[in-house]
Parts: structure tokens; C-alpha cells; sequence
């Protein structure tokens, strides 16, 4: 290439760079006639799908997870979604600026402004309670320190103080505890609640079996120390190994049924049964006898308590899952292991 020659090639070319820099191109400025043709165009199929990166934006505005935790990085995805998930459900935001322990205060609160369960002057045994939201509104609800209510929580976790609810660190299904709530409460409580959940493996089998176990456990607790025309109500996972909690829950209160507040997750297979009328101890001892039973059958308080201190991790898929009967047949869908 020749001196003149290159000489006119960078005018000629400089040139061309100033007239696209004023009209708006080069600049990756557009002018709104042709922002408008690239918005029709992909309304109308002609022009090309937006990509989704690897962030996953796109889902993020569909779904309306706009505010993203700081230092994802490292973390595991399904720890990612949670975090982003916190921060972004309005429940959680307002258990905050309400001053509760958790998001799981809103749940029982929601459920006894539709049923009317706490009422001041109750006595109340809530288990597995820390880290002590349904306290709180059990204590508000009951008019703690003022009406003659007592309130007792059970956890083997430590669980902060709160003034005038008594506070045991220990296994409900130990003899002694029963004992001590009985003390606590002057004899028998009025409700026995429990939002007990075993830790998820992400196995559902798994984890439904686990929470069952303690459901069952919290309605062996229950049936103890319940007065007559009292309430219970407690966490349970959908799955069918439930079924026989709900037989000795039937043969026991008037009423029972499944509630599923607001603040529970829609995609969650958490809810909530919620038995009233509590009319009778007609349930499983750990000694069952065909005599002594209105329902089934069920393997007894400790038998349970081993099944679910047993699985902390899922099962292989050869197991084959048994109930230990009483002499009767255990129904074609129940699930439980051999102990």
C-alpha cells in the first residue's frame, strides 16, 4: 500500500467513525424508532429469543426475587435458593419488624385468628420451642402474668428466656419430663402445640417417616397431660405413613382437620393438623393390648423415638418397611421399620 494511499484511507475511514458517533451508532446508543422495531420484532417471534445466563436472572424477575444475597459465592445452589428465598418472602420481613424469633410465629398466629385456640388464663405445653416464636404469641394471646396462664416450652435446644414461661431442656419422651410439665402446669394443660421437624435429608420418604415419628411422639405427649376439651396441634408432612396418627387423633378429640396457614410455603408439603374437643386417652400405650386400643395400632412412645433417632440419613432402597402390629394387619399403605 502506497504513502497517498493510506493517507486517504484513515480520512475516509475517521470520517465514517465521526457521522455513525453523531447519529448514535458505535456508541451502543440507539434512537427510539429502531428500539421500538427490536421490541416488536421479538414480540412478534421475528426476532431472537433473550438468552438466560448461568445467574439465572430471567427466573429470578419472573418469580419476583429481585434482592440477591451478598457472598453467594461457594456456596452450595440449593443454599443459594434458600438465602434468596429469606430475603425476599415478605413473612420473614415482617417476623423482623415484629420483633419474633421466627417466621413460624406468623403461622400460629394466623391459625388462631381463624380458630380461637389461646385464650387467656390457658395453660399451654408447646414442644420443641426454640427458638420461641410460637411463645411469643402464645404468651401475648394468653395473657401471660396477668390472667393465671402458664406456659411451658420443651426443647433440647437452648431457648432464650422469656419472662413467666418455664423453660425445660430435655426429651419429652422421658418419663421425668411428663413429670415436671405436669408440676409446671398445676396437672393438666388446656393445648399441647408442637412444630416439631426432623432436620431434612432431601429424601422425601425419609424426612416424612422422620417428622411422622415425632408427631406421633408429640400426640403420645399430648394425650397425657391434656384436660378435657383441650387442643392439639402439630407439624405434620403429608406422605399416607400419617394415617394412623390420624385414626388415634379421631378416636380422641371431636374434631380434626388439616390447616395450612398463609406464611406455610404453597410449595411446601408442610401442614398442620389441628384437633379440638380433646374428649378421652383411648390411644396407644406402650404396652398395647386389642383391649386397650381404640385405634390400630401403633409400636409405643420409645419404639418411635428409636425409629427417629435411627435414620438421621435415607435408607438404602432394598429396606422393606413393617409395622409391628398387635396382632392385627397393618394397613396396604402404611409405612414404618422393624425396631
Amino acid at each position: 500500500m502506497s504513502k497517498p494511499f493510506r493517507l486517504w484511507y484513515r480520512v475516509e475511514h475517521s470520517g465514517a467513525s465521526r457521522s455513525a458517533t453523531a447519529s448514535g451508532r458505535g456508541t451502543g446508543q440507539c434512537d427510539t424508532k429502531t428500539v421500538m422495531t427490536r421490541r416488536q420484532a421479538g414480540k412478534s417471534g421475528g426476532g431472537k429469543a433473550p438468552t438466560r445466563g448461568s445467574s439465572g436472572r430471567s427466573y429470578r424477575g419472573d418469580a419476583g426475587l429481585t434482592r440477591q444475597p451478598k457472598k453467594m459465592r461457594g456456596r452450595k445452589p440449593s443454599s443459594q435458593r434458600w438465602l434468596t428465598r429469606q430475603l425476599n418472602d415478605p413473612f420473614v420481613a415482617e417476623a423482623k419488624s415484629r420483633g419474633f424469633r421466627s417466621r413460624a410465629a406468623l403461622k400460629l398466629e394466623q391459625m388462631d385468628d381463624r380458630y380461637k385456640l389461646l385464650k387467656p388464663g390457658m395453660a399451654i405445653v408447646d414442644l420443641g420451642c426454640a427458638p420461641g416464636g410460637w411463645l411469643q404469641i402464645a404468651a401475648d394471646r394468653c395473657k401471660l402474668g396477668s390472667s393465671g396462664a402458664k406456659l411451658v416450652g420443651i426443647d433440647l435446644l437452648e431457648t432464650d428466656v422469656l419472662d413467666g414461661v418455664e423453660i425445660f431442656v430435655g426429651d419429652m419422651t422421658e418419663p421425668e419430663m411428663l413429670d415436671r410439665v405436669r408440676t409446671a402446669v398445676g396437672g393438666r394443660a388446656h393445648g399441647v402445640m408442637s412444630d416439631l421437624a426432623a432436620a431434612t435429608t432431601g429424601h422425601r420418604p425419609t424426612d416424612h417417616l422422620r417428622t411422622t415419628a415425632l408427631l406421633e411422639a408429640a400426640l403420645d405427649f399430648a394425650l397425657e397431660v391434656l384436660i378435657e376439651d383441650g387442643f392439639f396441634i402439630a407439624k405434620c408432612f403429608r406422605g399416607g405413613a400419617e394415617r394412623s396418627v390420624l385414626e388415634i387423633l379421631q378416636a380422641n378429640f371431636a374434631t380434626v382437620r388439616h390447616v395450612k396457614p398463609a406464611a406455610s410455603r404453597q410449595e411446601s408439603v408442610e401442614s398442620y393438623v389441628l384437633a379440638t374437643g380433646f374428649h378421652g386417652r383411648g390411644g396407644w400405650t406402650d404396652d398395647p393390648g386389642p383391649t386397650r386400643m381404640k385405634a390400630p395400632h401403633h409400636p409405643g412412645r420409645k419404639a418411635v423415638f428409636r425409629l427417629f433417632r435411627g435414620y438421621l440419613s435415607p435408607p438404602p432402597s432394598d429396606i422393606v418397611a413393617r409395622h409391628r402390629t398387635c396382632g392385627r394387619r397393618p394397613h396396604e399403605n402404611s409405612r414404618s421399620f422393624d425396631f
